[in-house]
């Protein structure tokens, strides 16, 4: 055929010929199906095809004519242009040779899967689309559902007029791509039946940080239609790339969306239909865990052909479906991701909130940053005369027609959408922040407000009243000095972990397990285990939080272990140290259910606290849920490089009661490698020491509590604030007796605290005395890494 080419019959050389898109499926189905990936099968009708059509119909002058005149300042003048020519397009007829192919292609097509007249999408294929330079996603249409050879020839004719919208054009104009060098290949795809069953979109790497050893997993019930508008909120999965190579199954993270609308085929009217999404599908997830993992692996495996392909590496931007009627899951189409992979070095911003004011919504954060700037409330593109440079702009969604009102926005609120919605990537793809499923948002924001966005905090974004200071500090990984102690950070927030994880250091040095306790579990874990004792009141609030989970145990383990994963993958194969929980019996008791469970203790701070707990009957079968997260993180996610720390152990023999503890649940020191930690925080410790170095691996030094308990300062008294000094010479030689200890027994030792940050000269002891590693938070890295360094260069010039 002359103006058909099946989809196998081409490959990524056949840009020109078959559009990016195009082309993209026909070299997975060449390549990649051999290796399991499966691609619904169809032609491409070739851009030659496309400008046969225009020369047959006499349409390149007019075409010509109409966009010479246009105001490029004036938007409505290009959508009255527009829309002209898509017109001439539309009443535009198939020259008869043309027609015919395309009618027997699309009844090869049909006798292929043994069906009459098969259902088939239609999509646009741009020759300069999906390059990785350049995304024209979204620019053009797609037609779902399209049965029989006349819908066939007018969903493939309205395909090519779509190269003419406004926002098409738009696009073409500011990437500077001559509007006739671009031409349009139209796609026809057996349609997989996703409005019975699910569809969405997978990065392979996190979309937020950039951060390239995860993949992640947009789901959602129905057609994809409604991930991309950002009309629902996704579930969300990540995969760690390491471990799934290796055999695990390395689901780290499993985030429910809300799924609000599901978007299905009307058989009886023939047309596509967007209708509520039941309640209990809405809590379900749309993907099974085996599925994430066999999508992971497909995309995985789409990534590596396309990276050795390119000769770089290659992360991309996927669409996938399953098919309601067979089951199967399929890749539907394929780009590169074009935004991280478009930076041009690796230097790492960090955005830290100095103030704090009224908070007025929340949602998604999108971007990791910081904006400030005037809201301005627009409710339809065509109203972007009102939108001032420099503005939030606040709305419900958006699509392509808004983005000349995106590009001049200090920042993004949309109260619908998820994280691969059209706000979301836009955003990403300008370097501004955005908070995307602010529910109420136009309402709780005033028009012409001051406004700060916060999308720093996790992986909720935050929008509150006024212009609050912010610092940005820029961190170049090449440029940083790395001295021979160890630099780590102390890592509590899972949703910072892939930004961190980027960053020039040996590890995390701390990890407190009471930071994600609170932001993934927030329920006692006594409140889960003796569910049944609660007041019926109490139950029904645990019930609510644990929807999906028919044993409350398990959610407390499945929400433990992504959070603790979390973080462990994003440090991969970097030691991470996670501190066992840590909560005082009156921060427990403000858990959920916390107070049935906790006594009233005169002194909570040095009471029954860290190790204490975890063999006490009273406490010990919630010990045993968090010995059980772990172990599913180093054992079914494969995050071997989590290790254990014990905190406020008074004795060598309450170490050994936990060890027994922690064996009994299964996790055993040694074992595959697992290390477990004590804190060095009491003075016994230090005086103790070496019978401490007996039975642990290692200490990490807890200058906070140290120099509380050894100065007898209540460091939260601002009576005494004076005297809580980390530099006083009692301190310091605790200090030196814990790295002194270490080293006699060949065991490892650390310190986790500001002072080393705050104090040069506490820095240069600490190396003096020949500590391992100094962890720290990210906002201290660079200070830090000089002081070190320097104390290294002076006490080698000594």
């Amino acid at each position: 055929m002359r103006w058909i080419k099946w989809f196998e019959e081409t490959g990524m050389e056949s840009v020109a010929e078959v559009g990016g898109k195009n082309a993209s499926l026909g070299e997975m189905i060449r390549e990649l199906t051999p290796l399991g990936v499966r691609v619904p099968e169809g032609f491409s009708i070739t851009a030659g095809a496309y400008r046969y059509f225009l020369e047959a119909n006499q349409l390149g002058p007019s075409i010509r004519n109409i966009l010479g005149g246009w105001d490029h300042t004036d938007v409505n003048d290009l959508t009255v242009r527009a829309r002209e020519i898509r017109n001439l397009i539309l009443r535009g007829r198939f020259p008869k040779d043309l027609e015919k192919e395309i009618v027997d292609a699309y009844e090869a097509l049909s006798m292929r899967a043994g069906v009459a007249g098969i259902d088939v999408a239609v999509r646009s294929s741009a020759t300069a689309e999906d390059l990785p330079d350049a995304s024209f996603a979204g620019q053009q249409e797609s037609f779902l559902m399209v049965h029989g050879d006349a819908q066939v020839l007018d969903a493939t004719r309205k395909a090519m007029a779509s190269l003419f919208t406004a926002r098409a054009i738009n696009y073409r104009e500011d990437m500077g791509f001559d509007h006739f060098d671009v031409a349009l290949s139209v796609g026809v795809q057996r349609m997989v039946r996703s409005d019975l069953e699910s569809s969405g979109v997978i990065f392979t790497l996190d979309t937020e940080s950039g951060f390239t050893d995860v993949v992640f997993i947009n789901s959602i019930w129905g057609l994809g239609e409604n991930i991309v508008q950002g009309r629902v909120t996704p579930d969300e999965f990540y995969v760690h790339k390491p471990t799934l190579a290796l055999g695990y199954d390395s689901l780290i993270s499993r985030r429910i969306g809300t799924k609000e609308l599901t978007l299905t085929y009307d058989v009886d009217t023939h047309r596509l239909v967007n209708q509520p999404t039941p309640p209990w599908d809405q809590m379900r997830p749309s993907l099974a865990d085996d599925e994430v993992i066999e999508l992971a692996k497909w995309a995985v495996a789409i990534e590596d052909h396309y990276s050795a392909k390119r000769g770089q590496p290659t992360p991309m931007d996927l669409e996938w479906a399953k098919d309601g009627a067979t089951g199967e899951l399929f890749v539907v189409q394929a780009r590169p991701e074009t935004v991280h992979s478009q930076r041009e070095g690796p230097t790492i911003q960090i955005h830290s909130l100095v103030e704090s004011g009224p908070l007025l919504v929340t949602g998604l954060a999108v971007g990791d940053k910081v904006a400030v700037g005037r809201a301005s409330i627009i409710d339809d593109p065509s109203h972007m005369n009102r939108f001032q440079a420099g503005d939030v702009l606040v709305t419900e969604i958006t699509d392509p027609d808004w983005e000349p009102i995106m590009k001049a926005a200090a920042g993004i609120i949309t109260e619908r959408g998820g994280r691969t919605s059209h706000a979301a990537i836009v955003a990403r793809e300008l370097g501004i922040p955005a908070v995307v499923g602010a529910v109420g948002a136009r309402s709780l924001i005033g028009n012409g407000q001051e406004v700060t966005i916060d999308c720093t905090e996790a992986d909720t974004g935050r929008v509150y009243a006024g212009i609050l200071e912010f610092t940005v500090q820029e961190i170049d990984p090449a440029s940083m000095p790395r001295p021979r102690t160890q630099i780590m950070l102390n890592v509590g927030d899972p949703g910072q972990a892939f930004t961190l994880g980027q960053l020039p250091v040996d590890g995390v040095g701390l990890t407190r397990m009471e930071f994600i306790f609170a932001g993934f579990v927030r329920v006692h874990p006594l409140a889960l285990t003796r569910y049944r004792t609660l007041p019926t009141e109490v139950r029904g609030q645990i019930d609510e939080l644990t929807a999906g989970y028919s044993d409350k145990s398990e959610y407390f383990v499945d929400k433990l272990s992504q959070g603790i994963g979390t973080i462990a993958a994003a440090f991969y194969p970097r030691p991470v140290i996670l501190r066992f929980s840590d909560f005082k019996s009156n921060e427990y008791a403000h858990l959920l259910g916390g107070e049935f469970f906790e006594p009233t203790e005169e002194n909570p701070m040095i009471g029954w606290r860290g190790a204490s707990r975890y063999y006490d009957p009273s406490f010990r079968e919630g010990f045993l849920l968090e010995v059980a997260s772990v172990r599913r993180v180093r054992e079914r996610m494969g995050l071997t490089n989590l290790a254990v720390m014990v905190p406020f152990c008074r004795t060598p023999d309450e170490g050994r009661q936990v060890l027994e503890v922690m064996k009994e649940g299964g996790l055993v020191q040694g074992q595959d490698g697992l290390e477990v930690y004590v804190m060095a925080e009491i003075p016994a410790n230090a005086l103790s020491a070496d019978e401490f170095a007996e039975v642990f691996d290692g200490f990490s030094i807890g200058s906070n509590d140290l120099t509380q308990l050894v100065l007898g300062v209540d460091r939260d008294s601002e009576k005494v604030a004076r005297l809580f000094d980390e530099r006083n010479p009692a301190v310091k030689r605790a200090c030196a007796m814990v790295i002194e200890g270490a080293k006699r027994h060949g065991k490892k030792v650390g310190i986790c605290g500001q002072a080393p940050s705050d104090y040069p000269d506490f820095a240069a002891f600490l190396v003096e005395q020949g500590i391992d590693s100094v962890s720290l938070t990210a906002d201290a890295l660079l200070a830090t890494v000089d002081r070190v360094s320097e104390a290294e260069a002076n006490l080698t010039m000594a």
